[in-house]
């Protein structure tokens, strides 16, 4: 039995990396770890994923093989959506795109909001995700 165990199980010594037989085969016992971060990654990790895998080719096999990209296009999401917060915030502010504006003419409201909407996911792409 003992004979029976060691066979099925192999560790190379140089490497320090187990085996286990599979048919004919040593198959080695390597596992990924877990992500650190889970959740669902939104529109703008999406876009981030795309950018890497077209155009910063290392830097997304890097992490892919490191277990540390889903952080990161989590991360990528948060923060875009955190900037976009605060930019449409501070672009409605300055343009004087207030509650007044809304009571009073709700479709200029909405016309100029999705207008500074616009903008300031232009700017956080550029800032974030096509860097």
């Amino acid at each position: 039995m003992e004979n029976k165990e060691l066979k099925e199980k192999f560790v190379d010594e140089r490497t320090g990396i187990e085996y286990r037989l599979v048919g004919d085969y040593y198959i080695p016992n390597i596992t990924i770890p877990k992500a650190i971060r889970t959740g669902y990654i939104g529109k703008y990790g999406r876009l981030k994923l795309n950018y890497m895998k077209k155009y910063k080719i290392p830097e997304y096999t890097e992490m892919l093989l490191s277990n540390e990209l889903k952080s990161y296009l989590l991360d990528i999401e948060d923060e875009c959506k955190e900037k976009l917060d605060i930019l449409i915030k501070q672009i409605a502010e300055k343009e004087n795109v207030n509650e007044e504006l809304k009571a009073n003419n709700q479709l200029e409201w909405v016309a100029r909001m999705n207008n500074i909407k616009n903008r300031a996911e232009e700017i956080v792409l550029n800032e974030v995700i096509y860097q």
